[in-house]
């Protein structure tokens, strides 16, 4: 059997060449007496294939032939007389694998992506999400790529967890007994009955098992699915993403922010380079200026705050905000954008957040008031990374988790490690969607996601 060869490969190979077998879908049929165009893409790059093709061949084809429709083509690859493209396929065999009738749905050249999300099990076939999906493979081998070069060890953390890392309570329960009557002892349900014999759901963060493991391999990484069971419709939010979350031993706050700006700017410039295609649609058709966007991220300063002075800087600069900018308060969309975009006019690091509003694993600052966390901010998007240097002293920890009533016996194994050869250490967690947002202008995470699992939404 003739082996298929990518058309990425045959358009990248830039040299004629004979009988060259192609396979893929159709994307468009222009049929005339003489000849007939073809033009089909496999998946491999955004560029389709011209196929020419001999009228009477495409007579011996059994009914399908059109938009959406599978073939396998044999033909001679020759320098194109055409405009706007280098080569075309003289086909001299033909097969129609799958035909397609009048009911299939991507007819037009154009759908919302609204109407895409409704049909996801076929949306990959169009342009945009052809894009979007091709960026999504090569972005997450470069997060590898990254951390590898590094050093860095790769910890696939559990996915079923007794554990909440944020505290927020948004998990979705695993669990076997039976909803309609399960089993109760002192009036509650008995967990102890369970499958795994307590109270599990699905992790929200691989945070705290990455920081058992920081502290035996130095620097490790995670990158896998995480869930939030919060009932929210908005944009940018999904019960089901994934998070890229380093973590270092013998590292601060400080080397944490030098962390973060050294990975997103390699994705960034991963992405600029090995991309480029995909991007200029994107540029052209999802968000103009997207390119120009990204080489002045990739070329930018990261510039550093406190939380303390933001909040100065914010209520002093005589903007009306929705929200107002108070002490004590999370920053909120509008404030974030306005520091990077008005004030800093490009990516800056928040600093030192009020310990009331921050995660009970943050180290205390001197100042007995912040903690030692961070977030990063961009232009456009606001907080895309955040992190923090974790609390390593053990009495510390233990104050904090009972000022905010975290029973020390279900976290006892993550204590052990500040008993034991305790050091300071440091992290971050970044959404991948949300990267992949940013570097594509895809304004819905469901549309950087292949499934996207969202509040009433399960399908495929």
């Amino acid at each position: 059997m003739q082996t298929r060869i990518p058309i990425k490969n045959i358009l990248a190979a830039n040299q004629p060449q004979t009988q060259t077998k192609v396979c893929g879908w159709v994307r468009s049929v222009r049929s005339g007496k003489e000849v007939s165009f073809i033009a089909l893409n496999d998946g491999s790059c955004f560029a389709t294939l011209q196929l020419v093709v001999d009228p009477q061949l495409l007579e011996t084809l059994p009914p399908g032939l059109g938009t959406g429709a599978c073939l396998s083509v044999i033909g001679d690859l020759i320098a194109s007389p055409a405009e706007g493209q280098d080569w075309e396929l003289t086909v001299t065999a033909l097969e129609l694998l799958g035909g397609v009738d009048e009911s299939f749905p991507l007819q037009k050249k154009r759908h919302s992506f609204e109407f895409l999300r409704s049909i996801a099990h076929l949306r990959p076939r169009s342009n945009s999400f052809g894009a979007v999906f091709r960026m999504r493979s090569a972005l997450a081998f470069a997060v590898h790529q990254y951390f590898q070069q590094r050093n860095f060890v790769n910890v696939h953390t559990p996915i079923i967890t007794a554990n909440d890392c944020e505290g927020a309570g948004e998990m979705f329960r695993v669990t076997t007994l039976d909803p309609q009557n399960p089993p109760h002892k002192a009036g509650q349900v008995d967990w102890s009955r369970d499958f795994f014999g307590a109270r599990t759901g699905l992790t929200v963060s691989g945070q705290l098992q990455g920081e058992l493991f920081a502290t035996a391999f130095s620097d490790i990484y995670t990158f896998g699915p995480t869930f939030r069971a919060e009932n929210s419709n908005t944009s940018r939010h999904a019960a089901e993403f994934w998070m890229i979350e380093p973590e270092r031993a013998f590292c601060d706050l400080t080397g944490n922010c030098d962390l973060a700006e050294d990975f997103l700017r390699y994705m960034v410039g991963y992405a600029l380079e090995h991309c480029r295609e995909d991007l200029d649609f994107f540029d052209q058709r999802i968000e103009k200026g997207l390119i120009d966007k990204l080489q002045s991220l990739y070329k930018a300063e990261f510039h550093r705050v406190s939380y303390t002075a933001a909040v100065s800087q914010l209520q002093n600069s005589g903007q009306s905000f929705e929200f107002p900018v108070v002490w004590g308060n999370d920053l909120q969309s509008e404030h974030e954008r306005y520091l990077t975009e008005k004030i800093y006019g490009g990516p800056v690091f928040v600093t030192d957040y009020p310990k009331g509003i921050k995660a009970f694993y943050m180290r205390d600052n001197d100042d007995g008031k912040t903690v030692a966390a961070m977030d990063l901010l961009v232009p456009r998007v606001g907080e895309i990374i955040g992190g923090s240097q974790r609390e390593e002293r053990l009495d510390r920890l233990q104050q904090k988790m009972a000022a905010q009533g975290i029973a020390a016996g279900d976290l006892d194994w993550y204590l052990d490690i500040r008993r034991w050869g305790s050091c300071a250490h440091a992290g971050f967690g970044l959404g991948f969607e949300r990267l992949l947002m940013y570097l594509t202008g895809m304004e819905n995470i469901r549309d950087v996601i292949p499934f996207p699992r969202t509040p009433g939404h399960a399908d495929f």
